[in-house]
């Protein structure tokens, strides 16, 4: 156990250092979530006027950014690379066609879902529980678009399944220990649950959730240390780009690092360093 604890925590150091490089070479990519952000506050805004018409063009908007998102994330990976301005209207059409279909072939069922449970005493649990089994399951679903060669979106959670069945570990014990502020409040599980529902919905493929996941883990952070809920604000609004982007660049180093090796490779090489 100290072993696969030791192996672990350094490849979280690989991650962070990789993280960091990426970071300061993709400045450009947290500027344009912000632009990002504002154009799809806007088509919300629109969207809201136009009835049915209005949810596909904020679909058509949403996969436009998200594919975009993911362009620069990918980009943001190399080593010898480096976000330029061009790179911008570029990204643009890049993975809208996986992010659609990944949310095609999970709009009918999550329907069926929600219109199966309605009159069910027991339906907030089963929707929840159902939410929370796709949050887990196709939680790197973002990565495995823009990191694993996949012909359609059964592709895509194939992909995800296998890899969080492989590395469930690895994968999901950062992502709770960023949540320990919120599990610990009194209302910490309804919050979980909120969040999970939120990704599990849009298989991490949802903007408004790129930005609204580190949002909150900040929050609780913040709320945690004793800042007062009303000074909050002003900060997030200034820490979620970059926040978001580095959570974005460190998912994606971390998946390749784990996809490049097995458990026992890396306690194999834990052992080999002494």
């Amino acid at each position: 156990m100290v072993e696969l604890l030791s192996s672990t925590f350094r490849l979280y150091g690989q991650a962070l250092r990789a993280t960091w490089r990426s970071l300061t070479r993709s400045w450009m990519a947290v500027a344009a979530l912000i632009g990002f952000a504002l154009l799809f506050v806007g088509a919300a805004r629109i969207a809201a006027t136009m009835g049915m018409l209005g949810g596909l063009l904020l679909g058509v908007v949403n996969a436009l950014l998200v594919g975009a998102t993911l362009r620069l994330i990918e980009q943001s990976l190399s080593a010898s690379r480096t976000i330029q301005p061009a790179d911008l209207p570029e990204s643009f059409g890049h993975y809208f066609w996986d992010v659609i279909g990944v949310g095609f072939v999970l709009w009918l069922p999550l329907m069926a879902l929600e219109m199966g449970t309605q009159a069910n005493p027991y339906g907030q649990f089963l929707s929840s529980a159902v939410m929370l089994l796709l949050f887990i399951l196709l939680n790197p679903a973002p990565e495995v678009i823009y990191q694993v060669r996949h012909d359609s979106p059964l592709d895509i959670f194939k992909a995800s399944y296998e890899f969080v069945v492989e590395h469930w570990i690895e994968w999901f014990l950062p992502f709770a220990l960023f949540m320990l502020p919120i599990l610990l409040s009194p209302s910490g599980l309804n919050a979980f649950f909120e969040l999970s529902r939120g990704v599990g919905r849009g298989a991490g493929l949802d903007f408004l959730q790129l930005l609204l996941l580190p949002f909150t883990l900040m929050g609780g952070w913040l709320s945690y240390v004793g800042l007062d809920p009303d000074e909050q604000w002003m900060l997030l609004l200034l820490l979620t780009p970059p926040v978001a982007t580095a959570i974005l660049l460190f998912r994606g180093h971390l998946f390749a690092l784990l996809r490049g090796t097995t458990r026992r490779q890396r306690l194999f090489a834990r052992r080999m360093e002494g």
